[in-house]
C-alpha cells in the first residue's frame, strides 16, 4: 500500500476582515464540491480557479480558533492526493511544467493575505484520511498540533504518540485522525485529533488537577508524563491549537 501523500494549508487575512475567511471558506468548498463529480485521473489547469482534479481531494477545510493561538483571521485546509506521489501530488506538479499564463489567475486575487503549505506524509499505522471520509467521520472540532522535532526523530516521535499518547486522548473522547511527517525537511511533525468542547475542556481540567491547580476535577498524570515524554524527541517549538471545521467540508458533521 502507497504512503498516503496530503498538504496542509494555512492561508491568513488581513486586514481584520472577517468576511474574507468566509468568502475563501465558500469559494473552495463550492468548487471542489463539483470536481468530486470528475472522472478519476481528469485534471486541468483552469483559468481562475488553478487545477480542477477529483484526485486533489479536500478533506478538511477548517476556521482557525484565533483564541487559541492562532493569528487572526486564519483558514487551515487539510487536501488528500489521491493515489500518493504519482496521483494527486503529481498533478499539482504537472501546473508548473511550461508555466502558463493561466497559473497566475485566481477569482480570490487580493482576498488572501498570505498561504503556507506544507506537504505531508503520512505517518506508519496512521489513519488514513480516505478512510476516515468512506466512514462519514466528522468532529465538532480539532486540536492541531505542529511540533519541531530533533532531526531524523519525526517518525519516532509519531510512534510513540500513536502507541503511548493516542489511547491516553482516546480516554478523553480525542480521536487521532492524522499523523504525518512534514516532507523535505526532517524536523517537523503535524497531528490531527478530532474531539469536542466538553472533551477539550474535561481534559484542560484533568491536566490542571494534575498540577495541583484544581482540587475540583479527577487528575490525569498521564498527561505530564507524556509532555516528559515527547521531550525525548522534540527540539523546538511545540503548540496545540483548535480548529472548527467548516460546513460543506468532509471532516464537518452534516
Amino acid at each position: 500500500m502507497r504512503r498516503g501523500v496530503h498538504l496542509l494549508e494555512e492561508v491568513e487575512f488581513h486586514p481584520m476582515n472577517s468576511r474574507r475567511p468566509l468568502e475563501y471558506l465558500r469559494w473552495l468548498t463550492d468548487y471542489k464540491r463539483a470536481d468530486d463529480a470528475r472522472a478519476a485521473g481528469e485534471h486541468e489547469l483552469t483559468e481562475g480557479m488553478s487545477i480542477r482534479s477529483r484526485e486533489i481531494d479536500l478533506v478538511g477545510a477548517f476556521y482557525a480558533v484565533g483564541i487559541t493561538g492562532h493569528p487572526q483571521f486564519k483558514v487551515v485546509t487539510l487536501w488528500d492526493c489521491h493515489g500518493g506521489w504519482d496521483g494527486g501530488w503529481r498533478q499539482m506538479l504537472e501546473i508548473y511544467d511550461d508555466v502558463k499564463a493561466n497559473l497566475f489567475l485566481s477569482d480570490i486575487d487580493d482576498l488572501r493575505f498570505g498561504a503556507y503549505s506544507r506537504p505531508l506524509g503520512s505517518a506508519p499505522g496512521a489513519p488514513l484520511l480516505a478512510d476516515l471520509v468512506a466512514e462519514g467521520y466528522a468532529a465538532p472540532l480539532y486540536l492541531f498540533e505542529s511540533a519541531e522535532v530533533r532531526p531524523g526523530a519525526a517518525l519516532d516521535y509519531l510512534a510513540a504518540v500513536r502507541e503511548e499518547r493516542a489511547p491516553m486522548m482516546a480516554d478523553h473522547r480525542h480521536r487521532l485522525v492524522g499523523s504525518y511527517e512534514v516532507q523535505f525537511c526532517d524536523t517537523e511533525v503535524v497531528t490531527l485529533w478530532g474531539t469536542d468542547i466538553d472533551a477539550h475542556l474535561a481534559v484542560q481540567r484533568a491536566r490542571d488537577a494534575a498540577l495541583g491547580l484544581d482540587d475540583e476535577a479527577d487528575p490525569d498524570h498521564r498527561l505530564l508524563s507524556w509532555r516528559k515524554r515527547a521531550r525525548d524527541f522534540l527540539s523546538g517549538p511545540w503548540r496545540e491549537t483548535l480548529l472548527s471545521p467548516y460546513p460543506g467540508s468532509k471532516l464537518a458533521p452534516r
